[in-house]
């Protein structure tokens, strides 16, 4: 018996239950996991919501660190006691134990610590497909990236400096921009600022910045494509504000030719190679020192409903974890 977060029904944060349930029996090219950190992601409240529908009743949560405590058959990656990670489809992250297909989860190398792992995985992935796939960050480049201070935000700050890149970071508050600041933004612009194009234009010398990497969705939308060069890149990865309006693709033509994308991390890694691959190179920016975690808050899973109101009403920074 293992206890879990549960949901029956879409809605806020009151709809997760904290109940005992049964583990299924190992089926070929399953695992079962101990969970010794699960992270809290964005992700997990647009489907506790039902912005991203699930079938219920279902689990939450999609990322995870943990110990493998047995294998079923064909299970050859892994054996019982590797330290693992594991980000994906199913949600069922927020519980204790889990069963889990063994060709979604990814061995874990001695430099990295289970919580680390557990906060990284899906917002390093999520940093690393926004900086070398969804726009491929060159040195030089200036972009522009809400949420500096969360998250995925605090990675892909150290990880686009690593790279030479300029970062223009967007946050709430003053205790944000200092840490925003500290972990690589060369320039902060206040997410209520009256002036906020103009201040983004001024940084760049009127030119605008190569990319935007917006996780705000309905709210900031416009003003970030006013805030690109011509043929710069707009990634819209994440509905804080909610979805993003239709809009006509002469909008886009209007403003130089720019170009719009919409990625989701999942569809960077769809095969176990890749995702593997994907992997080694969050580790290894992460074993060099390049790249630090910041956890800036832990609850128990079963305090999950108070960790997804934190996380909703912006007053988490870094990473989050629920912890067993």
């Amino acid at each position: 018996m293992s206890k879990a977060i549960v949901i029956e029904e879409f809605g806020g944060p009151e709809v997760m239950q904290w109940r005992e349930h049964n583990l299924p029996e190992l089926a070929s090219g399953e695992v079962r996991i101990r969970h010794t950190a699960v992270g809290l992601n964005f992700i997990d409240t647009y489907q506790r919501s039902g912005l991203y529908p699930l079938e219920l009743p279902s689990g939450l949560g999609l990322e995870a660190a943990g110990e493998v405590v047995s294998v079923g058959s064909d299970v050859d990656y892994v054996s019982p006691g590797d330290r693992i990670v594991y980000i994906s489809m199913p949600p069922g992250a927020y519980a204790e134990q889990r069963v889990y297909p063994a060709d979604k989860v990814v061995r874990l190398p001695a430099g990295v610590e289970d919580r680390t792992a557990a906060a990284a995985m899906l917002k390093g992935l999520t940093a690393w497909y926004l900086l070398h796939r969804s726009y491929q960050a060159q040195p030089g480049d200036s972009i522009l990236l809400y949420a500096a201070a969360g998250g995925v935000g605090l990675i892909a700050t150290q990880w686009a400096r690593h790279l030479g890149v300029k970062v223009i970071g967007v946050v709430s508050t003053a205790e944000k921009a200092e840490l925003a600041k500290q972990l690589g933004c060369a320039e902060i612009v206040m997410a209520d600022a009256s002036d906020f194009v103009a201040q983004v234009r001024a940084i760049t010398g009127g030119e605008g910045v190569a990319a935007v990497y917006d996780s705000i969705g309905r709210d900031t939308f416009i003003q970030s494509l006013d805030c690109l060069r011509p043929h710069g890149t707009m990634v819209s990865f994440g509905n804080a504000s909610g979805p993003v309006d239709p809009i006509s693709p002469l909008e886009l033509a209007k403003r130089g030719s720019l170009f719009l994308t919409r990625p989701a991390v999942f569809d960077f890694i769809t095969t176990p190679e890749d995702l593997r691959a994907a992997a080694d190179e969050l580790f290894a920016v992460l074993e060099s020192g390049a790249v630090k975690i910041k956890i800036g808050q832990t609850w128990s899973i079963a305090e999950a409903a108070e960790a997804h109101r934190a996380l909703e009403a912006r007053q988490t920074t870094g990473s989050t974890l629920l912890l067993p």
